[in-house]
């Protein structure tokens, strides 16, 4: 269980405030615009910046507090972090045996060998999509139990996404108590991952909703002026001016699928959820 209670922290005029958890066993996503807080509230889970109000614990441990046997229990993957690019995947292999007794070598062979990851070629010649693997496998190579990821699918392709999310996916289907938190702009990656979704601007968490509700029940409205003078906006959630009228966000799809039968509702998505929510009217 991950926990963050009232942690608050500022940067001049940026006020970071929020307040959130991550059970065991779930696939957590955070999003939001950039610079909404998204990797701030990453970097203070991982205690790589000190909270000016509040706490964050780790199960029930603060993070500044951490023993070496608690933080071999984390695997991490930072856009910004990584090995030297002048080593090899050979290499890393003898500094991950070395930094964790946990390290699982077999996996991490096999599953570089089945990622086509070459052994003895320095990280400097991979491709964009065999670096974000290689973060990836890293963060899970010592068992962890909880993962902390930062955009770990952003900037590949859409072959590249699929063999990283799998990756996850095996991750947790191996062990049922091990958790995920990442940060993405890619909503179709969360939408087939998370359990749940919080959702953070100008430093504050908005929503926090199952990824299942918000592909359920969650809608856009299409409705042109006409209707939309007539609409009850009581469940509306974003508006927008649009060319043909306006479009609304919903989280409450089946009261105007079942009172405004004439108007078009068309399924909601993360995307819509953030544009609508943070840049509506």
């Amino acid at each position: 269980m991950v926990k963050l209670d009232n942690l608050v922290k500022k940067y001049g005029d940026y006020f970071l405030h929020i307040s959130m958890e991550i059970p065991d066993g779930t696939v957590t996503g955070i999003v939001g615009k950039n610079g909404a807080g998204k990797s701030t509230t990453i970097k203070a889970i991982l205690g790589l910046i000190k909270p000016d109000e509040g706490n964050v614990t780790i199960n029930g441990k603060e993070v500044t507090k951490l023993s070496e046997s608690d933080k071999a229990k984390l695997g991490v993957a930072l856009s910004d972090s990584g090995f030297s690019s002048s080593l090899t995947v050979e290499d890393i292999i003898h500094i991950l045996k070395k930094l964790y007794p946990a390290f699982d070598e077999a996996f991490f062979r096999s599953t570089c060998t089945s990622q086509e990851l070459p052994f003895d070629k320095k990280i400097r010649d991979f491709s964009t999509g065999m670096r974000a693997k290689l973060r990836v496998l890293v963060a899970m190579s010592h068992n962890a139990e909880l993962l902390i990821m930062d955009e770990p699918t952003a900037g590949l392709d859409v072959e590249a996404r699929g063999e990283i999310l799998d990756l996850l996916r095996q991750y947790m289907a191996n062990n049922e108590n091990r958790s995920i938190l990442l940060t993405s702009h890619i909503s179709s990656d969360l939408e087939s991952l998370c359990d749940d979704i919080y959702l953070i601007h100008d430093g504050r968490i908005i929503l926090h909703e199952d990824t299942d509700t918000i592909l359920s029940n969650y809608a856009l409205l299409k409705v042109d002026e006409d209707a939309y003078e007539n609409l009850d906006k009581s469940y509306l959630l974003g508006t927008k001016k649009e060319a043909f009228g306006y479009a609304c966000f919903t989280g409450e799809k089946q009261f105007y699928a079942e009172n405004y039968p004439d108007i078009v509702i068309e399924n909601g998505k993360i995307d819509d959820l953030i544009l609508m929510m943070t840049g509506g009217k």
